[in-house]
């Protein structure tokens, strides 16, 4: 059930004719309370859609009664035309629910740069039908309508001492850090106050979404968003619900790693004793963001090579010439030099783990991406034909 398994909370989704396949297109989920605390984060990238800019300043209060999604459309790029699109989005949802507009936060997710009367009349029409559509069954049909190049729908649910967690997302391309990725929603029944719902928010997301890094492309729609009902009536211990959170959003994670566009092999980038785990974190993405690295994966070819190449670009603090290099479980490198022969490393499996060594510290971080494929390039050159 994703975003409708915690209690308090119904959702839809619905075809309003966005997409050309029919598919559902316009999903609504609504917090029905007590509380309503909310909570989100968002692209870092300075070009932002206007969903984006009025998410932000609707989120500010911490409180919020519903979220409003489209796929088939960005919304970006859009003009002052594309902002009072998302106002009246706001503005529709809000008048069905009995609730301010400001308390209705708004994403979207498509081609950037398209958008007009026709799109804004389906939006709205969309956003009637799914307010008509809402029930507490509604989450698998959320999830599905805020799919663009996905293959198949993103949900995880985590329960514990009484309360529940539950999440959707998409994503499969531009899969890039900036405080959130791609669209999320999440929803809890445990009590929050809006503090305390920013706080394990932003610790989630840095150690999960800001870890995957598909193709290095950051989005100018990302959001992630946090719902919190209360109706559990429970307050969690603070360490228990972070640490779930933190989990359901890894789950995530992975499964949006898993469907990235055209991948054949699904890559962790472990780095070992760094001095810091921003280092770390830095190491690790140098490796997932090498075009180089990742077509030698495509092409089942263990070249370490690249990854020192690619880990020499950064300032983190190691002697490159004291590196160990391992590619599912054989250590190709040591010490900067050749070690086991490459023709041992098996790459046929989809799961490939990278495990690198800086012996500089004590510090540990992974970054999830995926290969560099034929198929990738193909589905990007034609996304907007």
């Amino acid at each position: 059930m994703s975003v409708t398994a915690p209690q308090g909370f119904e959702a839809a989704g619905v075809a309003a004719g966005l997409k050309s396949t029919g598919r559902p297109d316009v999903a609504v989920v609504v917090n029905r309370g007590p509380q309503k605390t909310a909570a989100a984060v968002f692209t870092s990238n300075r070009a932002k859609a206007n969903p984006i800019m009025w998410s932000e300043q609707a989120v500010k209060d911490g409180r919020a009664e519903a979220v409003v999604l489209n796929s088939g459309g960005a919304n970006c790029f859009t003009g002052s035309f594309g902002f009072q699109t998302t106002h009246q989005t706001a503005e529709r949802a809000a008048d069905l629910l009995g609730v301010g507009a400001v308390d209705v936060l708004v994403c979207s997710t498509g081609l950037i740069g398209t958008g007009d009367e026709t799109f804004r009349a389906r939006v709205l029409a969309g956003t009637e039908r799914a307010v008509a559509d809402l029930s507490a069954d509604g989450g698998a049909d959320a999830a599905a309508a805020i799919m663009t190049t996905d293959t198949v729908p993103k949900q995880a649910v985590r329960s514990r001492d009484g309360w529940t967690i539950g999440g959707m997302a998409k994503g499969a391309g531009m899969l890039a850090p900036g405080l959130a990725t791609m669209l999320v929603v999440l929803t809890t029944d445990a009590e929050l106050t809006p503090a305390e719902a920013d706080r394990h928010l932003r610790y989630a997301t840095h150690r999960s979404f800001d870890r995957l890094d598909s193709d290095g492309a950051m989005s100018t729609n990302d959001q992630v968003t946090l719902l919190a009902s209360g109706a559990s009536g429970i307050a969690p211990d603070p360490d228990a619900f972070a640490h779930e959170l933190t989990e359901l959003c890894l789950d995530l994670a992975a499964q949006l790693m898993r469907d990235a566009e055209g991948a054949s092999h699904d890559i962790r980038i472990e780095v070992l004793h760094a001095q810091t785990e921003d280092e770390a974190v830095e190491v690790a993405r140098s490796v997932a963001r090498n075009s180089l690295f990742k077509t030698a994966i495509f092409g089942n070819d263990p070249n370490w090579g690249r990854v020192l190449a690619a880990i020499g670009t950064t300032d983190a603090t190691f002697d490159p010439y004291d590196v160990d290099v391992t590619i599912n479980g054989v250590r190709v490198c040591t010490k900067g030099g050749p070690d086991r022969p490459r023709d041992e490393v098996d790459l046929r499996p989809r799961d490939t783990h990278v495990l690198i060594d800086l012996f500089s510290g004590d510090e540990t971080a992974t970054i999830m991406t995926n290969d560099l494929t034929h198929a990738y390039v193909h589905e990007n050159s034609a996304y907007s034909s």
